[in-house]
């Protein structure tokens, strides 16, 4: 369906609602009142046939309070893995009852980074997410904190719930936030104004959010939010932040139209959408001019256009693609492996062949396995 509006948030056909530590844990104890009218908000969505899907942080939170661990859980990645191994089960028990008082049946699936990032896996996980809608199930999805590391996690659940609405072929994503949507500047500034619909999340939508915006304890930030609406629109994704401070807060920014909504801008097929959200980078490609102007008009990446090599990585891998100035076009799935790369750096086909001793794959970075920014 098209979005035009908060307000049309209410007549999605599926949607992922995603709920962050600050709202769902005060003092390391579920913020029960609020959770309880946030599920009858989803309830409420769930009878006029909106099929939904819950991102869920506040696993560490809770278990942190319960194992009484310093910094809320946080003071080290051990500390964060066994406050979370515990906080699961208390999250998983908490949505159950809040959703069971509904009639809704709440399922868990725990997901790491590799999980969607690996084409296979992210397949499996939109099968299951599907069973369990068709089923009428609401699942209630978080990243595996108990066996995440820096290395190979979301980092914010606000990605993850991009990434789950692509795998769950959602056409909405409701991000609760502490502040009402995205202002042109901190929203506690004087003369702050609320952007109620973005086309497209420029460099200058960009700048409106820093890393240290608010928008909740946890991980995340305005920034993580924004990132999470790229992923979203190009995937043809609408994705809405409104304030989930307030009881019955989807009820309340519905009938007040009261909040960012985030336009797709494209739809790309299903595995270019897959593409296009993954975050594990492992490289940089950095191209001339002239290559920049082959790819803006869809062409592949070439060993001729290459400039520079960041990195090291092997074929298969996913690589950001940059121009000239350092300005990044895309990402895409790369052929070679680094030490290939710099070796064939700026040669043409027939030197590619005398400097590797076979004949050259067809291109560096194929279109097909492409998604340009």
């Amino acid at each position: 369906m098209a979005f035009a509006s908060i307000k049309d948030i209410a007549s999605a056909k599926r949607i992922v609602v995603k709920v962050g530590s600050a709202l769902l844990v005060r003092d390391g104890k579920p913020d029960t009142p609020l959770i309880q009218s946030l599920a009858q908000d989803l309830a409420g969505l769930r009878n006029n046939g909106t099929q939904i899907i819950v991102v869920s942080s506040g696993a560490i939170a809770l278990g942190a309070s319960r194992l009484k661990f310093p910094k809320g859980g946080r003071a080290s990645l051990s500390d964060a893995q066994a406050a979370a191994s515990v906080g699961q089960v208390a999250l998983a028990q908490l949505w159950a009852n809040v959703l069971g008082e509904h009639d809704l049946i709440a399922a868990q699936m725990l997901v790491t980074l590799d999980d969607l990032e690996d084409r296979r896996r992210y397949l499996n996980a939109a099968a299951t997410l599907d069973r369990l809608l068709e089923a009428g199930a609401v699942p209630v999805v978080n990243e595996n904190d108990s066996v995440a590391t820096e290395e190979i996690r979301f980092g914010d659940n606000d990605r993850l719930a991009a990434r789950v609405a692509q795998a769950g072929n959602a056409d909405a994503v409701l991000l609760l936030s502490d502040v009402d949507g995205l202002y042109d500047k901190q929203p506690s500034e004087e003369g702050a104004v609320l952007i109620e619909r973005v086309e497209g999340v420029t460099p200058e939508i960009i700048a409106m959010a820093t890393s240290d915006s608010s928008s909740g304890m946890g991980s995340g930030g305005m920034l993580s939010k924004l990132q999470a609406a790229r992923i979203a629109e190009r995937a043809g994704i609408a994705l809405a932040i409104i304030n989930g401070t307030q009881s019955s807060p989807i009820t309340r920014a519905v009938d007040a139209n009261r909040g960012t909504i985030f336009l797709p801008v494209r739809s790309d097929n299903a595995r270019k959408s897959w593409l296009g959200g993954r975050i594990a980078l492992e490289g940089v490609l950095s191209v001339d001019a002239g290559c920049v102007s082959a790819l803006q008009g869809g062409a592949s990446l070439l060993a001729a256009g290459l400039t520079e090599v960041e990195g090291e990585f092997q074929r298969g891998a996913l690589v950001s693609l940059h121009g000239p100035k350092g300005e990044r076009l895309g990402q895409g799935l790369v052929e070679y492996s680094s030490e290939e790369c710099r070796a064939i750096l700026g040669l043409s086909g027939a030197e590619q062949e005398a400097k590797l001793g076979y004949a050259p794959r067809a291109a560096v970075v194929h279109r097909d396995h492409m998604v340009p920014d």
